[in-house]
């Protein structure tokens, strides 16, 4: 049987606090069930950010979507994960990826390393937080036990590993880093493409546990609209090796009515078994509806 549907917005635009504050009440009303944060210079600062929505929410979780593992030092990283935890009153779910934009370690004068070095630090870094927070002698406490719930962002076989050892979810991005992009420029995965890396993961966390954990996907796009292919034609000059029917059939887009919305994300439940969905601030408001719509079915 499936898990009940969880959906997220990842909120990326920096406000006022009373903005800020407005934006976590609006998200909380839309039946949001949690309230996430990414980690990119630029954008709002992830710990900080979040205590503030929990003080402006009451339902939603809040969680980091996702921390860029080489801008923290694992044991300066245990302290902020257990203050806000704390503070939110338990309410935190931790995200982690390796960061993938090599212009912020650059500007951050921080090191970038190879993906198999950034791997190796996330590894570090899951694995010295699993040991501080567990422990009874860590100060301060997190409010959550035995642990904040952890969140792994990534496609790549080790990453997907690491996931399958340690994550509570499991997200996919449906995207890769174009070669050679120091700014972190995304290029969407095929539907077939998901479909191998998910059957990759699924097949690793068997060697781990008996039922894999809950499966996140991050959509990039959501239109509501009666001509769909004109909806999509003007973001081909992005991405101009695919056609329109192509990327109509991407796992991150959902283009349609009402109804088509709603039946591509039961489509996405049921091809791979995602039943958590971050749609990104923009789409925050194109969304709700579609939320209403699948929720229970």
């Amino acid at each position: 049987m499936s898990r009940p549907f969880r959906f997220g917005v990842n909120l990326l635009e920096p406000a006022s606090a009373e903005e800020w504050r407005a934006k976590c009440r609006r998200a909380e009303e839309l039946g949001y069930d949690v309230i996430l944060v990414p980690d990119h210079l630029g954008m709002p600062a992830p710990f900080p950010a979040l205590v503030a929505a929990a003080e402006a929410t009451e339902r939603p979780r809040l969680g980091t979507f996702t921390l860029n593992a080489g801008f923290w030092n694992p044991t300066l990283l245990a302290r902020e994960v257990a203050t806000t935890d704390a503070l939110t009153g338990g309410r935190l779910e931790l995200g982690l990826g390796t960061g993938y934009v090599r212009a912020e370690h650059d500007s951050a004068g921080l090191p970038f390393g190879s993906p198999g070095e950034r791997v190796d630090h996330l590894r570090r870094t899951v694995e010295e937080l699993k040991r501080l927070l567990g422990s009874d002698e860590h100060q301060p406490q997190a409010a959550q036990r035995p642990r904040v719930p952890l969140l792994i962002g990534g496609n790549g076989d080790r990453m997907l590993r690491l996931s399958a050892e340690h994550a509570d979810i499991a997200a996919f991005t449906g995207a890769r880093t174009v070669p050679g992009s120091t700014t972190g420029q995304l290029t969407p995965i095929t539907a077939d493409e998901l479909d191998e890396r998910v059957a990759r993961y699924l097949k690793l966390t068997a060697d781990h546990r008996e039922e894999p954990p809950e499966l996140n996907l991050l959509l990039q796009m959501v239109i509501g609209t009666e001509d769909r292919e004109a909806a999509v034609r003007p973001f081909l000059e992005h991405i101009p090796d695919m056609t329109v029917d192509q990327v109509l059939e991407l796992p991150v887009s959902l283009v349609g009515t009402l109804d088509e919305l709603a039946e591509q994300v039961l489509a996405r439940r049921e091809r791979y078994g995602f039943t958590y969905l971050t749609v990104l601030e923009p789409y925050m408001e194109a969304f709700a509806p579609v939320m209403e719509r699948v929720r229970g079915a």
